[in-house]
């Protein structure tokens, strides 16, 4: 087929559908991601999304968003509150271990090794001993 050959209604239709497609893949991977990582639904009802999504597949993801469609914003959100508090958590750890005595050993080691010469080691010295 050549370019020429097709028409404006064929090429819009064309991209229409394209585009119908790319949305529901972006739904159906969004329902794939909520479902799985829904810590609450038991594994043989993830195994009846899942088969239920294989089988039929528009209708199973029109059912999954009418019925539980409502809950994944929040589940998104606890997941990223989550995860936030972990890093929060963590850096907090990491913080707390980085006394400035560490800071200074950490800096000597540098020195002995050579990687750093003995203005960067006052450097990073005082850089210590302000904080």
């Amino acid at each position: 087929m050549i370019l020429a050959d097709i028409g404006l209604g064929e090429l819009l239709w064309s991209l229409l559908t394209i585009f119908f497609m790319v949305i529901y893949f972006i739904v159906l991977f969004r329902v794939v991601v909520d479902l799985f990582a829904d810590r609450e639904l038991s594994g043989a009802a993830k195994a009846l999304w899942v088969v239920g999504l294989l089988v039929f597949p528009m209708l199973s993801v029109l059912a999954y968003l009418i019925f539980r469609g409502g809950s994944m914003d929040r589940r998104t959100a606890a997941r990223a509150e989550e995860a936030r508090s972990d890093l929060q958590d963590y850096v907090r750890r990491t913080a707390a271990q980085a006394t400035p005595a560490d800071q200074i050993a950490r800096a000597k080691d540098l020195l002995d090794q050579g990687v750093i010469d003995a203005t960067e080691f006052e450097i990073l010295k005082s850089k210590a001993l302000a904080a």
